[in-house]
This record gives C-alpha cells, structure tokens and sequence, in this order.
C-alpha cells in the first residue's frame, strides 16, 4: 500500500487495485465484473470457472486488511445483468452477509445497471463522498474532483520489442480512474486516446511497487 494526495484528500492506493479512504473508513473498487466466465461460457468461451470466487476472495481480504465499514463498487460489478441470478448459492450467501455487515454502495455500470440490487446494498447511478464525485464512467463535462472505473488501466512499457504491462490508476488533477479489481478483467493501455480523453488534461499513472508509489507521465 502507499498514500498519496488528490484533490486534497489523502487516499491509499492497494497493490490489489482497491483504493482505501481512511478518513471515511471508506474501500473503493471497481469493475468486479463477476460472473464474466459464466456469461462467456454460454458463447463457448472458455475462462477460468474460479475467477468470481477468486475475486470474491480478493475482496473479502481487503475488507479484512482495512476494517473497512463502508464499501463502494464504482460499477460493473458483474458483468452483465443475469450474473447476479447465476451466482452459486454460497457466493450469493457471502455476498449478502458482507451487504447486511457493510454500508455497501453499488454505483451502477454499463454492463450491470441496477442488477445487483438483489443482494442488498444501496444502488445508485452515481454519489457524492465529501468533495469527491463517484461514477462509473469519468464525465469530461464535470469539473469536480471525481473517482471513476470503466477504463481498466494499466500501465504499458514497451522496449526493444518487448513489453510490460502493469494495472495502474489513472490521475489527472480532477479524475482518479480505478484499476480493474476482478480476477481475469484486462485491461486498456493508460496512453490509449479513449482514456487520456477521459482523464481531460495533463496525467499520470500512479503503479505500486512494493511499498513505493511510482509515477509515469501520461502522454
């Protein structure tokens, strides 16, 4: 984990790709995207069977890590609205625990809609926490300071034909943009022009590296 600042408020970012609020005891993550290997699956893609379990797992640690009593999923928890229905009975048992034991928010994405709302939990298209903005998709027409998911960044290092590529948060001076958190997600090149549109002006990708927070200039 590391700390940095944006827009004045002191956040810390998890190698897993959530980010920590520790002023309002406050986890965000973004695009879990569950249920994607069963929604393929039905297209005879084949995918990792675990991956909504895995992620599930993911999440429950950070919960644990943090202590957190608010959670907020910034949209497209699942990966289309049927994944909730094709949850296996102890997920979907777990998964309502978790919303009975939590302030859980479910910002509504571009794959899920309000699909989640049966497991409990507040739904909303979009909220506000202290000066921060919380939608799915960053809206280059607000000049507030926002916290967003959707693009899946990662990082791309290219040298001498070879390439490396890490998950990344995205930040501008009024847009965080959240790495995916779901097992088996991908991800979009943080150079892409889609998602330096988004980030509406000069920015940087913020990528852990064990205890140390190392910036890259976008562009």
């Amino acid at each position: 984990m590391a700390g940095f600042c944006f827009a004045g408020v002191e956040l810390v970012a998890r190698s897993d790709g959530a980010l920590w609020w520790p002023d309002e005891n406050t986890l965000l993550v973004a695009d879990l995207h569950l249920e994607k290997s069963s929604f393929l699956a039905r297209k005879g893609w084949l995918l990792p069977p675990h991956a909504t379990a895995e992620t599930l797992a993911g999440l429950i640690d950070a919960v644990e890590a943090t202590g957190t009593r608010r959670l907020i999923c910034l949209g497209d928890s699942f990966h289309d609205q049927g994944g909730p229905e094709r949850l296996r009975p102890e997920t979907r048992a777990t998964l309502q625990l978790m919303t009975r034991n939590l302030d859980w928010w479910w910002i509504t994405g571009n794959h899920d809609e309000d699909a989640a709302a049966i497991l409990g939990g507040r739904v909303m298209r979009a909220a506000q926490l202290g000066p921060l903005v919380l939608r799915h998709e960053a809206d280059v027409a607000d000049a507030r300071p926002e916290l967003s998911g959707h693009f899946h960044p990662k990082l791309v290092i290219r040298h001498r034909g070879r390439h490396i590529a890490r998950r990344c948060f995205a930040i501008s001076t009024t847009k965080l943009i959240l790495p995916a958190f779901g097992a088996f997600t991908g991800g979009l090149d943080v150079a892409d022009p889609a998602l330096r549109a988004a980030l509406a002006g000069p920015a940087q990708a913020l990528v852990l590296d064990g205890g140390r927070l190392l910036r890259f200039p976008v562009g």
